[in-house]
Formats: C-alpha cells, structure tokens, sequence
C-alpha cells in the first residue's frame, strides 16, 4: 500500500507519517491489512529533510493540478489523508489564494481520487470554522446546520459536502475529521486566528510570556495532538457500512479557557518543578471577532459512538508535548 498526505511538512501531517510508520499497515478497499511501503508527503515547505526510505517529499502546491495527478498513482492499493490548507487568519487576508489553495486544492485531490481503481479511502482534515453564525447551538453536534462566518470555514464546509457527495456516486470511500483547535503545535506562532490556544501552552512553558489576544473567559473546543492523529487513523480503518451517508464526524474536545489553561500549567509545574511564563492581556478585537463566530463547546457524540479516541486531560496534553518536544 501507498499512503499520500497533503500538508505532509506541518506538525500534523509530519506527526501522521511518523505514527503510520510504526503502525505499518492500513486497511485496503478489501478491509485487510495492507503492508505501507512507500509514504508520500506533499507540500509546499519541509522544514527538515526525513530520511527514511519509505518516505518521498513532494515539494508542490495542491492547487496545481499537475503536481496532485503526477504524485498520485492510479493503483487500488492507495489511501490518501488530505491535512493541507491555509489557516484561518490568512483565509480572511487572502480571499482568493484561500479559494485556490483550500477549495481548488481540494477538488484537485478528490478528482484525483475519483480516477483510482476501485473506491479508495480518504480522509480529510475539516473544523469545527464550518459553523458559526447567529443559529449556530451550544454544544455544536454533526447536526446543526453549517453556516460558517470565516472564509476558512467556509472552505471546509463546501469540502465535507464534496466528501460526502463523491462517497454518494461511488467515486471513492471519503471520511471527515471535524478538527477542533489542536494544541500543543511548537515553534513559532502561525497566522491561525486560534495560534493563542497553543501559545498560551507553549510560551510559559518555554520560560516566555505569551500575550493572549482573547479574552481570559473565553471557552474554546481543544483536543491534543497525539489525540487527533490517533483519530485520523481510527476514522480511516472504520468498516465503510458503519459510516453511513454523512461522513464528516466532530471529533470530542475539551472546554478549554485561558482562566483553566494557567491552572493546569501551574499543577505541571509544581509536580515537575518548571519554572513558566506568564500569560499577559495583549487584546485583538479582529482575533476575538473571528473567535466569538466559533463554536465554544462541541458534541461528539457521533465520534465516541464509532469508537474514535475522546480527549485526554489539558494535564497530559502538556506532559505529552514536553515529553516530544522540550
């Protein structure tokens, strides 16, 4: 088997090929285990060179419809995880490189798709930005009705539709991941309107202040890194018959405020004797204004029922990225 992922030089998608690599087989369309022999990445940046030899780097944008046909072989023995797409923050700056990247992008690898021999499975990276606007409930479920008030939702939402429509005519088997924030990502802060969720982790632990932009009361749907790539994988090994017609599923996430993320960073700290960073007002009304159109609490209800993986404590959130990553 063939296993393609977009955005394969992020945190996640890295994060993804390092887990399918010590997994080491996947479902085929038959349901059997299939032995993973080749992982190709596909992105426009890789920060560092991998290399093991069951890895292949393909430095391209998805919105090039040549480089996605030219990567993608057309062999029944191929899944595809499809993580790559702008962020939030630069989808409202860049209105069209967001339509050309997250939308074209993405019907370049479900076209793609759609020409493999048989049905394969594909998995996509969504979010809870698909929802938003004044009817939008609390907690947000699978069922609530997707008017998005962020271009980068919005992207999201017309993809899972195009998901669950490419399923429908047979072109392939196609599952989405409803992402909420993932945290803790490290390096730098990026341009989502949710970098504040991992910073407000990441800088105190690294000795730094952060400036949170949002308000200290703010709830805001978060789950863990190692959590979502566990998912990924959970929701592609699924038999196809226990899915049913709607394939885009919200993953459970924690509540998470910047009043409980200070509580938690200061019970790590005493237990492993860190000295932290302070989390500072620094208010953005445009990062509030795009958060406040988010949902706050999420039902993942459908998700838990499949059996996919439930969040773990902000507690060993934390002790998971110090562990990788400090």
């Amino acid at each position: 088997m063939k296993v393609i992922i977009t955005g394969g030089g992020g945190f996640l998608g890295s994060q993804l090929a390092t887990h399918l690599l010590e997994k080491g087989t996947l479902s085929g369309q038959n349901g059997k285990q299939e032995q993973i022999e080749q992982i190709t990445l596909i992105d426009k940046n890789f920060p560092a060179s991998n290399s093991n030899d069951r890895i292949k780097e393909v430095s391209g944008d998805i919105s090039d419809r040549e480089t996605i046909e030219s990567t993608i072989d057309n062999t029944e023995s191929i899944s595809i995880f499809h993580l790559a797409s702008m962020v939030s923050g630069e989808c409202e700056e860049q209105y069209d490189d967001a339509i050309r990247v997250n939308l074209d992008g993405g019907r370049n690898i479900f076209e793609t798709a759609r020409n493999i021999k048989g049905r394969p499975r594909v998995v996509f990276a969504s979010s809870i930005a698909s929802f938003g606007g004044a009817a939008m409930p609390t907690p947000v479920s699978d069922i609530a009705k997707q008017t998005p008030q962020t271009t980068y939702g919005m992207t999201k939402a017309i993809c899972e539709l195009l998901i669950n429509d490419h399923t429908r005519k047979g072109h392939f088997d196609g599952r989405s991941a409803r992402l909420p924030t993932v945290i803790i990502r490290p390096g730098k802060p990026n341009a989502a309107a949710s970098s504040w969720a991992s910073g407000m982790f990441r800088e105190p632990l690294n000795g730094e202040v952060c400036e949170l932009p949002i308000k200290r009361n703010q709830s805001h749907p978060m789950t863990g890194f190692k959590t979502v790539v566990d998912s990924f994988v959970a929701l592609h090994e699924i038999e196809e018959e226990k899915l049913g017609d709607d394939r885009a599923f919200g993953l459970p996430a924690l509540s998470v405020t910047p009043i409980m993320a200070e509580k938690a960073l200061q019970e790590v700290s005493n237990e492993k004797k860190i000295k932290i960073g302070k989390i500072e007002d620094a208010f953005e009304p445009r990062i509030q204004s795009i958060v406040d159109n988010w949902p706050t609490a999420v039902d993942g209800h459908r998700s838990i029922a499949l059996g996919l993986p439930q969040p773990t404590s902000l507690k060993q959130i934390i002790e998971q990225y110090l562990e990788h990553f400090n």
